[in-house]
């Protein structure tokens, strides 16, 4: 026997497109960017080092719970920040080496300044002794510009002076760019020994007492 056709029929419920289940959920080139990492990368370019880390750090929490864009610019400031903080390091460590093999800081004998050295010392005083080597570009009383050579053998004090006070002042018109008689600025000397050797036996000086200097004397025309 044939079975009549049943007269119900089971409903199909029609599959939505395959668009249709996308609808509302951002792809990622629609996703936004988020705003903290843009300015973390930004603010990190100049090396402002700890608002970038600040930024960086929100804008990958945020990202995290968000989904949105931006998570390689937040890296990218960090490392960026590194990067800066790894050469501040090094200019530091540089700095600070150059200081120490110029002995800035060191106390020594007025005898065993260098040429091109500034230091501090009371030049109001009749004869300082010690002086401490200082960074020229600092505030300092003193800068050995020269050493000169003077034959002060068999000579009286005051005709080594004069000798001496010669010499330096030779000297300093090259150094300074203008005449000792001319200039603001004091001289200074010590004689290193009496005989004249190759390599100058007169340290010459230039300060000014009671006030600092700044920077090299070299070429100011004063």
């Amino acid at each position: 026997m044939t079975q009549p056709p049943s007269p119900i029929q089971p409903q199909r419920t029609p599959l939505p497109s395959a668009e249709s289940w996308l609808e509302g959920v951002p792809t990622p080139a629609e996703r936004r960017l988020d705003r903290y990492a843009v300015a973390a990368f930004v603010v990190s370019l100049p090396g402002l080092v700890p608002v970038a880390a600040v930024l960086a750090f929100v804008a990958l929490r945020r990202i995290r719970k968000s989904r949105a864009r931006g998570r390689t610019l937040a890296f990218s400031a960090l490392v960026i920040s590194g990067c800066w903080l790894i050469a501040i390091g090094v200019a530091v460590g540089l700095n600070l080496y150059g200081e120490r093999r110029a002995g800035i800081g060191r106390t020594t004998v007025i005898s065993e300044v260098q040429v091109g050295q500034c230091f501090d010392a009371d030049l109001e005083a009749q004869t300082p002794r010690v002086v401490r080597i200082a960074d020229c570009e600092a505030l300092h009383s003193g800068e050995a510009f020269a050493k000169v050579r003077a034959t002060l053998t068999g000579l009286s004090s005051e005709q080594k002076g004069q000798v001496a006070t010669q010499q330096c002042a030779a000297a300093f018109s090259t150094f300074i760019g203008k005449s000792f008689e001319a200039s603001d600025l004091d001289m200074y000397y010590v004689v290193l020994g009496e005989r004249a050797v190759a390599d100058g036996n007169v340290l010459c000086m230039v300060g000014q007492p009671g006030q600092r200097l700044t920077g090299t004397m070299s070429g100011s025309g004063r």
